[in-house]
């Protein structure tokens, strides 16, 4: 099985201080990992270089096998940051805010098709959104903000999601049902999801690899592995 993502011997140096240096890894579909480690060691900077939004000063990194800078498909590949900026005054509701995840793919004034407003209602009910769509956004708490603002990202049916710290600042049932939401994408929908936290409670029992990222290097986390039972049949 072709890898959706693979770093070879991968490093990045930001004005000459070095961020990164000789990584190599691989992620398949079906497969959650998480990285962890201080702020500041590059954990957010590996997920921008994978999504192309800087390049690697040395190596190589594929998206479905192809260059990541010769990749055309984004539609695929979903993107959480840590911090996503919604204008809090402007009257948008939930509902708006996962159909702009379709914004790149809809020419002006063309509707959704059957197929992406049947993918909406997916994500929404997955997400546990149905009852919120008419909610305006800035009236939601952190947690269903996040789970809005993940939905988003998941309504172009992405095969890569990358989740950049996404229970900070939520509470632990929140955090559940982040938790199981993810849980179905990856065991049952196939989606590999890297998932960027110093939260060890947000991606306990789902992720099947933890990795640390710590002074240019990716490791394997001290400590037992964060294996559910669900995903540790996953090759």
């Amino acid at each position: 099985m072709t890898p959706v993502l693979e770093f070879d011997r991968v490093g990045f140096a930001y004005e000459r201080q070095p961020i990164l240096s000789g990584i190599s890894l691989s992620i398949c579909a079906g497969e959650c990992t998480a990285l962890v480690g201080p702020n500041g060691n590059g954990k957010s900077t590996l997920a921008r270089l994978a999504l192309g939004l800087i390049q690697p000063t040395h190596g190589v990194i594929r998206l479905f096998g192809t260059q990541v800078h010769r990749f055309r498909h984004w539609s695929l590949i979903g993107y959480v940051p840590q911090q996503v900026a919604v204008a809090a005054a402007l009257p948008i509701s939930v509902e708006e805010v996962v159909r702009s995840g379709l914004a790149g793919q809809l020419r002006p004034l063309r509707r959704a098709s059957s197929t992406q407003e049947e993918r909406i209602e997916h994500v929404m009910d997955l997400m546990g959104l149905q009852q919120l769509r008419r909610r305006r956004f800035s009236q939601l708490s952190g947690g269903q903000q996040q789970r809005a603002l993940i939905s988003r990202s998941l309504v172009t049916t992405p095969r890569l999601l990358f989740l950049d710290e996404p229970t900070s600042g939520v509470d632990t049932e929140a955090r559940t049902a982040l938790r199981d939401s993810l849980e179905h994408l990856v065991s049952i929908e196939g989606l590999a999801v890297v998932y960027i936290s110093h939260d060890p409670a947000g991606f306990e029992g789902l992720a099947r690899r933890v990795l640390e990222v710590r002074d240019g290097h990716v490791r394997p986390a001290p400590g037992p592995p964060q294996v559910s039972s669900a995903l540790g049949a996953v090759a």
